[in-house]
């Protein structure tokens, strides 16, 4: 049974994301993901204005008059996405978890997808696949999509990117637009990241925590979520400090370089730099308004470049 406080999160996020969807995104998901060809729909005879190019030389000779060939675009997709259920995904987001600005994203997305009569999918994984819900059509499919990105409980706390996107890799057989959807605390698997850019659109999409800055001064105990270590830090000492950015910096880097070389684009929903003061509902609203801000600067570069769909 799904409990009442689930079904009411699953209610906000679709009356969010479809505004969302109408006032912030409205041609800009149909205008960047374009169909994946074109099909053949007919042979009509020519008029002016047709490219020769499109000429049926075979049916012309036939008939003794110009034919031309016309073809229609292909447009459905096919929208996965490959959520990172792992441990560190439960917090970092203040008035909301990661997870659940991931769960909206998705919800955003999934809308979208639904607008432009699209089918959308999800795996969820942690330490190895946990659900898979296969691509389908439809507004009750993707309140179901929101419904799994929210409730569903994973059996593992760690990160195996790989597990994930071989799991893409082999299930998809058309090529599909695939979100991995992610903290990106773990390092990415190369080979298993080439192999599934390689086959479709993948796009990562990147939730930074609004806690990833470390305090002003002060002793503070942490703890992995992922492993369970655990230990106190001295954020008065400046080495400490000065390590903890060099080790963002050098994951920042790693995660750019992988990403270009697998040709994998960044969609970055930014969390940091709010007020952990402000009141829950202000902390949710600024957490709309940088996730409308993510999709739009991404949709905005994607329209620039040119999708490579």
């Amino acid at each position: 049974m799904i409990d009442r406080e689930l079904l009411e999160q699953v209610r906000r996020i679709q009356v969010l994301s479809k505004r969302l969807v109408t006032d912030v995104l409205a041609g800009g998901y149909g205008s960047v993901f374009r169909g994946m060809g074109i099909e053949f729909e007919e042979v009509r005879e020519y008029a002016e204005g047709d490219d020769p190019r499109a000429v049926d030389w075979n049916v012309t000779a036939r008939v003794g008059r110009p034919f031309v060939k016309k073809f229609v675009e292909e447009r459905e997709l096919t929208v996965v996405f490959l959520l990172d259920l792992s441990a560190s995904m439960r917090g970092g987001a203040s008035a909301r978890s990661l997870r659940q600005v991931a769960a909206l994203l998705c919800g955003c997305l999934a809308f979208s997808a639904l607008r432009n009569n699209d089918k959308v999918g999800l795996v969820a994984f942690s330490s190895k696949v946990e659900l898979y819900a296969p691509a389908k059509k439809g507004a009750g499919h993707a309140l179901r999509i929101v419904r799994d990105c929210l409730g569903h409980e994973p059996e593992g706390r760690g990160t195996d990117y790989e597990a994930a996107l071989d799991f893409v890799a082999r299930v998809l057989r058309r090529r599909a637009i695939v979100f991995l959807v992610s903290d990106f605390q773990a390092p990415l698997p190369r080979r298993a990241l080439r192999a599934c850019s390689r086959r479709h659109d993948v796009i990562a999409a990147r939730i930074l925590p609004a806690d990833l800055a470390p305090p002003p001064a002060g002793l503070v105990r942490w703890r992995d979520p992922e492993s369970g270590r655990s230990g106190l830090v001295d954020w008065s000492d400046a080495r400490t400090r000065a390590a903890f950015a060099e080790r963002l910096r050098v994951r920042e880097r790693e995660l750019s370089e992988e990403l270009s070389r697998a040709r994998v684009d960044l969609l970055d929903v930014d969390l940091r730099g709010l007020d952990p003061a402000a009141a829950p509902a202000l902390q949710r609203e600024q957490h709309n308004r940088r996730l409308a801000d993510g999709l739009v600067r991404f949709f905005r570069m994607r329209e620039r470049r040119g999708a490579r769909t």
